[in-house]
């Protein structure tokens, strides 16, 4: 009796592991194992997403309004036409140059768009006649290439003269953000 008493709580022991714990465990604790490990990883990601959120809120804050001005000049969040148009006739008058006629038509969705991932940046084309001497051209055009504006010439047509007066026929394309 004293050896059949540990070999029958071994037997039940077995009898146990195989028909309770061996299914209970392969079975819902193994998907609840499964589910945790997965939800884990998905806090991990939110913890890591919340450090680089915070990271890139004080890089921001970093920035001084005056570069923030700067960024909305070099490329506006709308075409702002009349802003554009204003700033070519002051720095055409500054540089000696007249500036006759400005075609700007309306932008469309889609037309002269440059897109940039993650961005959109959408762009429309300004035409505009202007005349003046050689140098004071050569003062108008450095002043677009030093301008806080964020803009192309894509067109110039120059029309001779004997005066020294010349012509000149420009497409300059402005961008903005969309």
């Amino acid at each position: 009796m004293n050896r059949m008493l540990p070999a029958a709580g071994l037997v039940l022991a077995f009898v146990v592991f195989f028909i309770y714990i061996s299914p209970t465990y392969s079975g819902p604790v193994t998907t609840i194992q499964a589910t945790i490990a997965r939800e884990q990883l998905a806090l991990n990601a939110a913890a890591s997403f919340g450090d680089k959120q915070k990271t890139l809120a004080e890089e921001k804050n970093r920035i001084t309004p005056e570069d923030i001005a700067r960024l909305e000049t070099l490329l506006p969040s709308s075409v702002d036409n009349v802003s554009a148009i204003l700033s070519l006739t002051a720095l055409a008058a500054r540089s000696g140059v007249q500036i006759s006629s400005i075609s700007v038509p309306q932008p469309t969705q889609g037309a002269g768009d440059v897109t940039t991932p993650p961005t959109e940046v959408g762009s429309i084309d300004m035409t505009f006649s202007a005349t003046g001497s050689y140098q004071a051209f050569r003062t108008f055009i450095t002043g677009i290439e030093h301008s806080t504006r964020l803009l192309d010439v894509t067109n110039l047509t120059v029309k001779g003269s004997d005066t020294g007066v010349y012509g000149y026929d420009m497409t300059v394309r402005l961008y903005w953000l969309r």
